[in-house]
């Protein structure tokens, strides 16, 4: 067997600053790494990847027809249309569930052809919901004048900005099923198809 190493009594640990400051640091990192660490969310079992079609409808009009009822049918709810081609539509509403909250909904509609003849078209709708929160910050400033020398005088005020918090996608099935009647409202002689 080897030598024992020497071992160190309580006094020569305390003296040695090198080892309180490493031991220090790793007790931060692991109570870092355990307040952060939160459960794992499988986000592919939230998705199903079904046939039921919340988020499609097939309609006998061609695709300018479509997305031109579809552009119309946001900006009769209050959004304000950023893109509108003929086929593809996105709109954006604001709205404030409370004092220090604020939400928008972005709605983006594609309008795809449907066969060679051009007269159908699939509309595929996605609306995503961004929540921001109102956040207070302190700010200073030190201001120096330089005939006097370094005399810094400190200003402090406090500054209010909106901090985006959350994202998802709006997955409710009678969301888009309004809309889509909505939609059909604009094109009063489309047939729904399949």
């Amino acid at each position: 067997m080897g030598a024992n190493p020497t071992r160190l009594g309580p006094e020569s640990k305390r003296s040695d600053p090198m080892n309180r400051s490493s031991t220090l640091a790793l007790a931060l990192l692991a109570g870092l790494s355990a307040g952060c660490s939160s459960p794992r969310v499988l986000l592919e079992t939230q998705e199903t990847f079904d046939s039921g079609g919340a988020y499609s409808r097939t309609y006998d009009t061609p695709e300018t027809q479509t997305c031109e009822a579809a552009r119309r049918a946001l900006l009769s709810q209050g959004y304000v249309i950023g893109v509108a081609t003929p086929e593809q539509v996105r709109g954006r509403k604001s709205f404030q569930p409370g004092p220090e909250t604020h939400a928008e909904v972005e709605v983006t509609v594609v309008c795809a052809r449907e066969g060679d003849d051009g007269r159908r078209t699939a509309a595929f709708v996605n609306a995503v919901q961004d929540s921001y929160t109102l956040r207070k910050s302190n700010n200073s400033a030190s201001l120096g004048v330089s005939p006097i020398g370094s005399l810094s005088l400190p200003f402090s005020g406090s500054g209010e900005a909106l901090v985006k918090v959350g994202s998802l996608t709006i997955t409710s099935a009678a969301f888009y099923q309004r809309f889509f009647e909505l939609v059909d409202s604009y094109l009063p002689d489309a047939r729904e198809g399949s």
